[in-house]
């Protein structure tokens, strides 16, 4: 049996559903597993090749640059052409290159398949433009369009090959990409589970082979990690500190962040689409003006507590790392600013640049926690688990994943918070539904979307 393969069999209509039972018997589904093993090794390679020039782009940009120029240190207004450089790069790829740069991040999150090779280019020229000049966004979703783009290139070669057997590979890649960076396959099968919506019996079989390609991937991100002396780039939450029990006080806390949670995320969705909609109509000077608005939102805050300006820029997934460490040092109001801040920088990246729209959610929420704890009756880490929990499902709207993120990351006093998550989220999750209108005849994701601008 053929993977994928459909027709009348035994007066079976042509447009069945594929039996996963069968699926799974099959010699052809044998050799999806066997390709999506193989091609776990070059896809998490070329993930980590990415995140790894990101990386070294990020201090190039900010601290070597301005020393080359002649600068004792990096200038205060700094972020202003860089920024506008970054987004000036942003609008030539999308004007210039096939696939418009990749997926409109204030559209939300999703993966929609597999994209063609030949879109890959501009994606990854955005997304470097994007992550490696400060604009507020993650490398997620350039990631899962590169693992899956390069899997399902890759099985395309073969031109017998069945679209359902290209849509497993390709997912596969996706699933093998984003869970190096998440530093966990559970992450990556709940998040493409439920961006994918892909259920019932069938959903294993399409997992599996995901399963197997970042398990074998992680092996040689890992490896790469050592043999470089550069890390791995998986997200991790050092010095956690230990939580308690939780309370009934906490429970009530539970769902005043589930609560101020779905206002904030619901205020970012709209304020970034509508945002959207400037920049497609003006393409070049609103994402200037975009990418001006978050520089100097960094510089204000820079000015108002001492800190650097990079505290506010990137996405904050290596702030997430060294959060118990760092923000120790913030007071209660600097924490509040920070929220605010990055929360407007936010808005203005989703409305023009292009990245993923994961890590800037839960760094918010993360934070928020912590301001909040300042408050009686909250544990810090109780705060912080239940502020990346609501938060990221109030912007991503992906219940099981942001319990999951919230939870997995904090290791074992994630674990001890977990009942508090729980209600956080799906407060947060309601009332993010019911606060969102309902989308009418013609609306939907590709409303304002162009091809190129």
């Amino acid at each position: 049996m053929a993977v994928g393969r459909s027709g009348p069999v035994g007066g079976t209509p042509a447009t069945a559903p594929p039996d996963p039972a069968a699926l799974l018997r099959s010699r052809g589904y044998l050799g999806l597993l066997l390709l999506a093993a193989l091609l776990g090794l070059p896809i998490c390679a070329a993930a980590f090749g990415f995140l790894a020039l990101v990386h070294e782009l990020e201090p190039l940009l900010y601290r070597d640059l301005p020393t080359a120029l002649g600068f004792s240190a990096t200038p205060v207004w700094w972020p202003l052409p860089l920024l506008a450089a970054g987004g000036l790069l942003v609008v030539l790829t999308i004007r210039h290159l096939p696939g418009n740069g990749g997926h409109e991040p204030a559209d939300g999150f999703a993966f929609g398949g597999p994209p063609p090779l030949a879109v890959l280019p501009g994606i990854v020229l955005a997304a470097l433009a994007t992550l490696a000049c400060g604009a507020v966004l993650g490398p997620e979703a350039p990631l899962i369009a590169l693992g899956g783009g390069l899997a399902a290139g890759a099985v395309r070669l073969r031109r017998d090959v069945p679209e359902l057997a290209v849509k497993v590979v390709g997912a596969a890649g996706s699933f093998a990409a984003v869970s190096t960076l998440f530093g966990s396959p559970l992450l990556g099968a709940f998040l493409l589970m439920e961006t994918s919506g892909q259920g019932g019996a069938l959903l294993g079989a399409v997992l599996v082979p995901g399963l197997l390609a970042s398990g074998i991937g992680a092996l040689i991100f890992t490896g790469l990690g050592d043999w470089t002396g550069l890390g791995t780039y998986s997200l991790t939450l050092h010095h956690v500190p230990e939580a308690a029990a939780p309370t009934l006080p906490e429970f009530g806390w539970a769902l005043a962040i589930g609560v101020l949670a779905a206002l904030a995320g619901c205020g970012v969705r709209r304020l970034s689409l509508v945002l959207k909609g400037r920049v497609i109509r003006h393409r070049l000077p609103a994402t200037l003006a975009m990418a001006l608005a978050v520089a100097a939102l960094a510089i204000a805050f820079a000015e108002a507590t001492g800190e650097p300006a990079t505290e506010l820029l990137y996405s904050g997934q290596s702030a997430l790392g060294s959060l118990f460490d760092h923000i120790a040092g913030f007071s209660a109001g600097a924490l509040v600013l920070l929220v605010v801040c990055k929360g407007l920088a936010y808005c203005a990246s989703l409305s023009c640049f292009r990245g993923g729209p994961i890590f800037p959610a839960m760094f918010l929420g993360a934070v928020g926690g912590v301001a909040l704890a300042h408050l009686p009756g909250l544990q810090i880490t109780a705060a912080s688990a239940m502020g990346i929990g609501a938060m990221t499902v109030a912007v991503l709207r992906l219940p099981l994943t942001s319990v999951l993120m919230a939870a997995l990351l904090l290791g074992r006093p994630g674990l001890t918070v977990l009942p508090l998550v729980i209600v956080a989220v799906v407060v947060a999750y309601v009332l993010t539904a019911r606060l969102t209108p309902a989308a009418g005849p013609g609306e939907g994701r590709e409303k304002g979307s162009p091809g190129r601008a």
